[in-house]
């Protein structure tokens, strides 16, 4: 099945991105006009998050998501087969020798980012930094072996390697231990598991559960770290600038880093909305349920756990 997918996809990823586009404005058609795919939770989560804003704002907002998902849909299929010099061209990273100074100097890095504008091409950073060190991301697998083995091609194209979640901070160690200099980008803005909420940021006008795995990791291993403010300038055109979030996390109070993190990306989507993935169930669990689950006791261990 995987060479099946493999081949059609990678067949369809040689048209030139402007044919791509084509399909997308299809796309947003069939997926946002005809099926409505998931424009209850979207409409949920925009009018929540954005109380001061009109009916007509909202919409907009929505409609504009929806030609951008399809795009990120499209560019996603591209990257089977895009040359470094195409994706060099069309995903910019603004700031990068503050990082290509810290990785010479023998520092590994720690990146934050979000589900925004589009974070597959994220993994061309590797094509960015000096010989000698590893570009790297965390990742979950899809339960779809087929399509799990798919992306994994896809971001592994430009030099980068992808940890799954369980084994990375293993991986990172020996790095460590090696001396092998190495930037490692975490997405950061999913559901965590209950037995997972160890800090409550307010983001986007929502009390919500965070994951704190980065920043752990960031501790453990002394790292700076960074945060990935995404632009799209234009169509099929992104560029990253590069900002500092800390250098020494040890000397910051606890869930400082993460709290930094929800704040600039929370900046990010607030200057435009569209670009963020509102699809995503954000918010299905509640501290009322958290609570709920646990004893005082068991939400003191958990809370406590960084």
């Amino acid at each position: 099945m995987y060479y099946i997918i493999f081949f059609f996809g990678f067949l369809l990823s040689l048209l030139p991105l402007r044919i791509h586009y084509v399909f997308s404005d299809l796309l947003y058609v069939f997926i946002y006009k005809l099926f409505s795919y998931r424009t209850d939770i979207v409409r949920k989560n925009l009018t929540t998050s954005f109380p001061e804003k009109t009916p007509a704002e909202l919409k907009q907002i929505e409609h504009r998501f929806y030609h951008w998902f399809c795009d990120y849909l499209v560019e996603t299929v591209k990257m089977l087969s895009m040359s470094k010099k195409q994706i060099k061209k069309r995903m910019k990273f603004d700031g990068i020798e503050q990082i290509n100074n810290e990785l010479r100097q023998g520092h590994s890095i720690t990146v934050y980012l979000g589900h925004y504008c589009n974070w597959e091409w994220v993994t061309s950073l590797g094509l960015h930094i000096p010989p000698g060190t590893k570009a790297a991301q965390l990742y979950h697998p899809i339960e779809n072996k087929a399509i799990d083995r798919l992306f994994l091609y896809s971001r592994s194209r430009y030099n980068a390697c992808c940890l799954e979640m369980k084994e990375a901070f293993s991986i990172l160690r020996e790095w460590k231990q090696k001396k092998v200099p190495s930037v490692t980008g975490y997405i950061s803005d999913q559901v965590p598991g209950y037995n997972s909420m160890h800090y409550w940021p307010m983001f986007l006008n929502h009390d919500t559960p965070a994951y704190t795995g980065a920043e752990r990791i960031a501790r453990i291993l002394d790292t700076p770290v960074y945060y990935f403010d995404i632009y799209r300038p234009k169509r099929g055109y992104y560029t990253i600038k590069v900002t500092k979030i800390c250098d020494e996390p040890n000397k910051l109070p606890k869930f400082s880093i993460t709290e930094q993190y929800y704040r600039l990306l929370e900046n990010s989507i607030r200057r435009s909305p569209e670009f963020w993935l509102w699809s995503h169930n954000r918010w299905k669990r509640t501290r009322e349920e958290f609570n709920a689950l646990f004893s005082e006791e068991e939400r003191k261990r958990i809370l406590n756990k960084l």
